[in-house]
């Protein structure tokens, strides 16, 4: 058995490469804020808990687009489909053409979700923690929408790049 070695290897640029192995999904967080949509794009997206429903993501804590969308009374998040690689690289560009081009529905509380997802949820934040430079987000469901796919297929971010899943068989 080969022993782990401790505080080696651990970079900022190493542990993104190392974390990359593990495949995670990719959502859309967005909102109405002042009348215009505001979100962005995460790949640490998780569910939580049943009772309460709760999902999270994190956020990097040096993020300039959550301060705004925090304000928001609800929040919309979208599972992205595979097809939506390019929709991802969007969200995480300039702030004032994040939604060029995209279908959006917003809900009379203004969350905000693109037409086109896997599913759709209706959120409020139940609780932010705090976790080094990042800040996990946990968001309680008010309202839960599945886009009737018949075989979705969720974008997955794996080793710095954008794919889909393959079903073996």
């Amino acid at each position: 058995m080969t022993a782990l070695r401790t505080n080696q290897d651990l970079d900022p640029s190493r542990l993104r490469e190392v974390f990359g192995i593990f495949p995670s999904g990719v959502v859309a967080v967005a909102a109405l804020v002042n009348g215009e949509p505001v979100g962005l794009a995460a790949s640490s997206f998780t569910s939580v808990s049943l009772d309460p429903p709760l999902v999270s993501f994190s956020i990097a804590n040096a993020s300039k687009t959550w301060p705004d969308l925090r304000r928001a009374a609800h929040l919309g998040v979208t599972i992205l489909a595979d097809h939506h690689s390019t929709v991802a690289r969007q969200l995480a560009g300039p702030v004032e053409r994040r939604f060029d081009g995209l279908s959006l529905t917003a809900t009379d509380d203004g969350a905000v979700t693109l037409d086109d997802g896997l599913a759709h949820f209706d959120t409020t934040i139940y609780r932010e923690v705090l976790a080094g430079d990042h800040t996990i987000i946990l968001l309680q469901l008010h309202a839960v929408h599945h886009g009737g796919h018949a075989e979705p297929s969720p974008l997955v971010f794996h080793r710095s790049r954008f794919g889909r899943l393959h079903n073996g068989g």
